[in-house]
């Protein structure tokens, strides 16, 4: 007998993958997706137009006969925030829109809840040497990531009183083919072989590649260990934004023109600019240590940097963006 799965934001960057990922099992899974687009798959995935993510969201009909839900959407960090109150509004789809989806989910059968949280539950930056672990103290700081952390502690409560199987996954920066935002703007300062001062830069960064972090997600579908927990993700090599930069370039047959710029003058611009928070990220480090998703679920990245960069540059470069 089949397994019947739900995949949230199944239009998403992750979600996409997910669900792409999952059909390929068709005799062991059947796939449904649920998108705001409400988008038509071949025969097997079978697609559903999802509610506006909230506290009166109906998933009924997506739910029936379903035994797992992967939920990954989620109101992401946003450009140019509109509302007066970004917090609730972060609380209203990422908090009471994934309650009310687990709570349904309890009430039709549902056996396992995988939630794709993030690493901004953690926090934003770690110091040298001191990776962010997996049952740290959450040092949420922006509504994104409070409402995350909101989101799991509902879904661990409400587990402990249905007996819902939840499973919590934290990313961090994800990358992979039809990646966008800062990535997709470093893939195309690079392929114009733009000069960037980024050349001295001395942090560490962990990043996951999409097909990493799906492989990941479908472990945790079936893994008898993963029930309860929180896990960190990554490729297992963190990067400094120089280095990075350098093999993406590499990638792209564009060798970087980075300029060795002191981090201190990068800082300092961005803070003049307005944008301090693109100077962290830019500069800062954020580590994560994965070694209790190793060893719990024994589980190890399938995919290298090298080859998730050589596989994002190409459909980069077969999908040309203004």
């Amino acid at each position: 007998m089949s397994l019947s799965v739900l995949v949230t934001g199944a239009s998403g960057f992750v979600g996409r993958a997910l669900v792409g990922r999952l059909s390929s099992d068709a005799r062991r899974l059947q796939v449904r997706a649920a998108s705001r687009r409400g988008e038509v798959y071949d025969a097997l995935v079978q697609g559903f137009r999802a509610p506006d993510l909230g506290a009166n969201a109906d998933w009924h009909a997506a739910l029936r006969g379903v035994q797992a839900v992967f939920h990954c959407a989620a109101r992401v960090h946003v450009m140019n925030e509109q509302s007066a109150d970004p917090l609730a509004e972060f609380r209203r789809v990422n908090v009471e829109g994934t309650l009310q989806l687990a709570r349904q989910a309890v009430e039709a059968g549902v056996r396992r809840f995988i939630f794709v949280s993030s690493i901004k539950v953690n926090g934003e930056q770690t110091l040298p040497g001191k990776a962010f672990c997996a049952d740290d103290e959450s040092q949420a700081c922006d509504p994104y990531g409070i409402s995350k952390r909101e989101a799991e502690e509902g879904l661990l409560a409400l587990a402990a009183e249905t007996g819902l199987e939840v499973v919590i996954v934290r990313p961090p920066l994800i990358y992979g083919p039809g990646v966008k935002a800062n990535f997709l703007r470093m893939l195309s300062w690079l392929n114009k072989e733009v000069p960037l001062p980024f050349g001295a830069i001395d942090n560490r960064r962990s990043l996951v590649a999409l097909d990493n972090l799906v492989d990941l997600l479908v472990l945790c579908l079936s893994h008898p260990a993963a029930p309860g927990q929180r896990f960190l993700v990554s490729d297992g090599e963190d990067l400094s934004t120089t280095e990075l930069l350098r093999r993406l370039g590499l990638a792209l047959g564009r060798p970087a023109r980075l300029l060795p710029v002191p981090q201190g003058l990068i800082k300092v611009a961005a803070l003049l600019a307005g944008r301090a928070d693109l100077g962290q990220r830019i500069c800062g480090s954020l580590q994560v240590n994965i070694d209790k998703t190793r060893n719990l679920l024994d589980w190890a990245p399938p995919v290298s940097v090298d080859q998730a960069l050589a596989k994002t540059a190409v459909h980069y470069m077969e999908n040309p963006r203004p």
